[in-house]
């Protein structure tokens, strides 16, 4: 009779980040990963086609957290500075969560596609709550985008305040 484990695909994406948090994005396999659950190579490949895929699952769950808690202060402000600065916070606790993995070499040659690919979709989930409080709709996208490029250059929030207020 199979084992029958509860939750396995969350178990297995968890033991990938546990994995990563200790020895780093390419030492994370899916052979450890299975390993790491008591399971075999092919059970994992029932839930996950690779590896890359296996890490984007927990990496999206946090990013829905974050445009979750973005929306969340948006629907509750007046005005657009403390809008800005959850963005701000958001995209740097994010990146500095992820840190390892953007910085790995092998991690940066498996998602350069994703990136490009998948840009515009972030920078429209930024732009979205950012939106009622913007003149149109270029104008919220031109913000996601500078908070993007900023946050992701280590730029101080005062600094981008001051420029995205002056535009909208």
């Amino acid at each position: 009779m199979p084992k029958i484990i509860e939750n396995l695909p969350q178990r297995l994406a968890e033991e990938a980040r546990r994995q990563i948090e200790q020895s780093g994005f390419s030492a994370m396999t899916i052979r450890s990963v299975a390993k790491g659950c008591g399971v075999g190579v092919g059970t994992v490949y029932n839930y996950y086609s690779s590896k890359e895929e296996l890490v984007a699952t927990f990496m999206l769950s946090d990013w829905k957290a974050c445009v979750a808690a973005i929306q969340s202060c948006a629907d509750g402000s007046e005005t657009l500075e403390p809008v800005l600065l959850t963005v701000y916070e958001k995209l740097r606790l994010f990146m500095e969560e992820y840190d390892p993995i953007f910085r790995d070499e092998a991690a940066a040659i498996s998602y350069t596609g994703a990136t490009s690919r998948y840009h515009s979709v972030l920078r429209s989930q930024i732009a979205s709550p950012v939106r009622k409080f913007c003149r149109d709709d270029f104008t919220a996208e031109f913000i996601a985008e500078a908070m993007l490029t900023w946050t992701v250059a280590g730029k101080d929030f005062d600094e981008l305040k001051g420029v995205l207020l002056r535009i909208n």
